[in-house]
This record gives structure tokens, C-alpha cells and sequence, in this order.
């Protein structure tokens, strides 16, 4: 079947307008009425058409990731990794696949300033010879909760206040007081780094391990790691009010004006791994998204590059209902990361919520390589099919199984319960090496954007002892600056 066959395209346009039914406009400006000054009339189908089409244009926003900017490019092999993964887009150096990134803002709504402090997504989406990837992150490496279940209530202390609908940040400390494994992410967020200067100097990181399997069957955990060519550069806030205050859309306006120019933004794809057998054998946990698998025990490995070197042609069709559903080929696959698991069912869910079930029908999200399947129907389905059959098996339809493919060959085995991941003891001593590894300018405005925080008049004398107490186990000289800016003591 051929998605495309019966598409609409402004490639078809007729000189002249046209209802949405394809009938001749000859009068587009003036309504019909009862004479030059009476009543409108409801035969105006028109009018009708176009108020009707005119309210529903805009669909709900993304519940996170809302305010975002898409572009189009390439991903090309550099280094050979077959040994690692045995997915047909990294078979070989030199191998390109066509791709879609959108950059995002992740608590903050469709219309809001690119200038505030917020976590940024990086998406991107391949379309490879055996289907869509969908490679969803953000420019920080970690996150602030390690069990799926705390992740809609953290996104929404970082959202308005439902009562005032103002963002405020006693909502953001009172419910990550609970959560000393958040030290890391708000050393992130926290930084300068919070405030990207556009989203060609930002990295991105694939947060969640995934895993890799090759040809022989052999798996690995992995993280995915993108660091721009031109470098990471950041907003401090005077810039970040100066430049929000005049420009709202300022890194959309940077990026598309950049492709434009011929100035395509590069990042470089490294990847760290673990051995299955080996993920036990570290004082860290691989599978806790609160932490960051260290450098220096884990290498970097590069893999290939990124380059955005065409601008979308639609800002609704191709950034608004781009849809990313952490789909996988053959040669990765998910680990038994918790938080990836529930985001492998929350992004596809939130899609057909946003778009409907045939979301992955639309140009953007379409694979762009041979297809098939009998989901069959349902809302907003224009996919072209003449068949009969429209179940598995049958002997009236050639369709069969594909050919094999590895998957990770751990053995699962437990009893059912909720419990926390044991490994806890990077909580505090991988945010205070982050704090220690800076200049003492960037320590002191990270100090000051914390002490702010906690100057918020509904936080309490307990939750500001609580994060004083957090910041001295992570640092103890950090611990004294907040609390002395506080007067308040320090305490273990």
C-alpha cells in the first residue's frame, strides 16, 4: 500500500479557491445575506465551512514538551559499530539515514518564551530501511525521579499552580524534598546550562539506557550522547530577559534562519555501553536514571554525526503533529529501565490522544520504507487499501512472519512488588563532583539561583532545611553558602 497515493499536496493547488469539498469559490471576501444590509443566511456554506475549520484548527498541546522547533537532515555512520548492534542504519561507515529532530521546552506551554530555565528535548526521529527510530531525550543526562510512577506527579509540581495557574517553585522543592536522587538533575538545572543560548550549542542525551544487540545475539546496555560541533553555550539571566523580552521565538528564529543561511547545525553521536553479564559489578546502578554513568569508568565511543540541512515546510504539519513514540528497529531494544518502560506506553498514548489511532498515517511519522500491517480503520484512517483480507494468517494473503532478530537474552526472575532501586548511594556525590568541577563565578550563580528558590515565601522552614541538609551531603562548603544566605544552620 502506498500511503501517499491519494494525498493531498499544495503541489495540486488550482489557481483559483475552492471549498474544502472542492467546489469553486467565486466570492471569498463578503458573506452571503438578505441584501447589502440584512441578516447572514445559514445556507452560507461558505461561511460556515470556513468559521468551523477556522475553530478547530489548533489540536492539544503536548502535555510536556509543548513550545518546540523541528528540522530536517541527515544521521551518517562514522565509526563502525556492527559489533555492538546489528540495526541495518549503522551497518557501516558512511551509511546515511534521513532524519527529523525537534528541539523543545519541556514544562513550559506552546506560546511561552524559549528564554526560561527548563530542561530542553531533543528528539529525533530516523527513518530507516527497517522503520522508524525514535530516539527521545533531553539536554540533561539525567532526570529527577528513578521510578515511573513519580513521573506525572514531578511534571506536575514543575507546572502552574492549578489554582493560580502560576509557576512556583515551592510546588517544585516541597515534592522533590521526597527525592534526594533530583540533586544531580537540579545541578543541571540549576546551572547555566538551564538556559541554553539556542539549540545549536545544546547537547542532548538519551537519558534512559537502552539496549544494543548484534548479529551473534550478544546485548548491551547503552546511553546516547549528542555534543554539538560548535560547542554548548548558555543565556545568563540578564541576557535570557533582555533577549526573551523582545523575541519570544528567538532559538526557533536562530535555527530556522541558520539552515537557511547554509550554517547546518552538526552534533557528533557518542554512545557509552555495559555488558549485561557486567551491569551488577559497578557501585552504580545502570538502570537509575537519576545518575550519570561516569565517564571515566564508562567511555564515550563515537558513532556518527548529525547534520539539520533543510528547514520543514510546515510548522503545523511537520512540528505540531510530529509525533514521537519510541518506536524501535531491529538491533536496539529497550532495557529494564523503569522510567523507559512507562514512556515506551506514555509517548505512543499520548500521541493517539493528541492526533487520534492513525497518527503514524501522517507524511511526518510515517515510515518512509515498505510497510504493513490489518490495524484497521478507525478515526482520521486515509490509508488507501483494496485488500480482503484484513487478519493474520490467512492463506489469501502472501503476508508472513519477518525473518528473526535478536533480543536481549536475559532471564527474568522475581516475585511482584513495588519497591525502590536498591543502589542509592550516588544520591549526593555525583552532584557535589558537578558542583566541585566549576569556576567559582558558575558555583556562585548556581547558588544564587538555588538560594532564590528556596526564598520563595510558601517554603516552608522544613523543606528549606531538608534541600540545606541535601546540598551539605553533596557539598559541604555548598551546604554552608545556602545556609548561611538563609541564616539558617547547616545540617547533616
Amino acid at each position: 500500500m502506498d500511503p501517499y497515493k491519494y494525498r493531498p499536496s499544495s503541489a495540486y493547488n488550482t489557481p483559483f479557491c475552492t471549498t474544502n469539498s472542492g467546489a469553486p469559490i467565486w466570492n471569498n471576501t463578503a458573506v452571503m445575506s438578505v441584501g447589502e444590509r440584512g441578516p447572514i443566511l445559514l445556507e452560507d456554506y461558505q461561511l460556515i465551512e470556513k468559521i468551523a475549520t477556522f475553530t478547530r484548527e489548533r489540536i492539544p498541546e503536548r502535555v510536556v514538551h509543548a513550545r518546540g522547533a523541528s528540522a530536517k537532515g541527515f544521521f551518517e555512520v562514522t565509526h563502525d559499530v556492527s559489533d555492538l548492534s546489528c540495526a541495518d542504519f549503522l551497518r557501516a561507515p558512511g551509511v546515511q539515514t534521513p532524519v527529523i529532530v525537534r528541539f523543545s521546552t519541556v514544562i513550559h506551554e506552546r506560546g511561552s518564551p524559549e528564554t526560561l530555565r527548563d530542561p530542553r528535548g531533543f528528539a529525533v526521529k530516523f527513518y530507516t530501511r527497517e522503520g522508524n527510530f525514535d530516539l527521545v531525550g533531553n539536554n540533561f543526562p539525567v532526570f529527577f525521579v528513578r521510578d515511573a510512577m513519580q513521573f506525572p506527579d514531578v511534571i506536575r509540581a514543575f507546572k502552574p499552580n492549578p489554582k493560580s495557574h502560576l509557576q512556583e517553585s515551592w510546588r517544585f522543592l516541597d515534592f522533590c524534598s521526597y527525592h534526594p536522587e533530583s540533586l544531580l538533575s537540579f545541578a543541571w538545572f540549576y546551572d547555566d546550562v538551564g538556559i541554553p543560548i539556542n539549540y545549536r550549542h545544546m547537547e542532548g542525551f538519551g537519558v534512559q539506557a537502552y539496549s544494543l544487540i548484534n548479529k551473534a545475539g550478544k546485548a548491551r546496555l547503552v546511553k546516547f550522547h549528542w555534543k554539538p560541533t560548535c560547542g554548548v553555550k548558555s543565556m545568563l539571566e540578564e541576557e535570557a530577559i533582555r533577549v526573551g523580552g523582545s523575541n519570544h521565538s528567538h532559538a526557533t528564529q536562530d535555527l530556522y534562519e541558520s539552515i537557511a543561511a547554509g550554517n547546518f547545525p552538526e552534533w557528533r553521536l557518542y554512545i557509552q555501553t555495559i555488558d549485561y553479564e557486567d551491569q551488577n559489578n559497578y557501585d552504580f546502578e545502570p538502570l537509575d536514571t537519576t545518575i550519570a554513568w561516569p565517564e571515566d569508568v564508562v567511555p564515550l565511543r563515537p558513532v556518527g554525526r548529525l547534520v539539520l540541512n533543510k528547514n520543514i515546510d510546515n510548522f503545523f504539519a511537520e512540528n505540531e503533529m510530529l509525533a514521537f513514540s519510541m518506536s524501535l528497529v531491529p538491533g536496539i531494544h529497550y532495557s529494564d529501565d523503569k522510567m523507559l518502560q512507562a514512556r515506551s506506553f506514555a509517548y505512543a498514548d499520548t500521541q493517539r490522544h493528541r492526533l487520534g489511532p492513525n497518527y503514524l498515517q501522517l507524511p511526518v511519522n510515517a515510515p518512509k520504507c515498505p510497510h504493513h500491517n490489518n490495524h484497521h480503520e478507525g478515526f482520521m484512517n486515509f490509508m488507501h487499501r483494496d485488500e480482503e483480507v484484513n487478519y493474520f494468517p490467512s492463506r489469501y494473503d502472501a503476508c508472513r512472519h519477518a525473518e528473526k532478530y535478536p533480543m536481549p537474552p536475559n532471564v527474568l526472575s522475581g516475585k511482584r512488588e513495588r519497591c525502590v532501586i536498591p543502589k542509592e548511594n550516588h544520591n549526593f556525590k555525583q552532584a557535589g563532583d558537578r558542583y566541585r568541577s566549576w569556576a567559582p563565578d558558575r558555583q556562585e550563580r548556581f547558588v544564587n539561583r538555588f538560594v532564590e528558590a528556596l526564598s520563595d515565601p510558601k517554603v516552608t522552614h522544613e523543606v528549606r532545611n531538608i534541600w540545606i541538609s541535601y546540598w551539605t551531603q553533596a557539598d559541604r562548603s555548598l551546604g554552608q553558602k545556602i545556609a548561611s544566605r538563609m541564616n539558617a544552620r547547616p545540617n547533616m
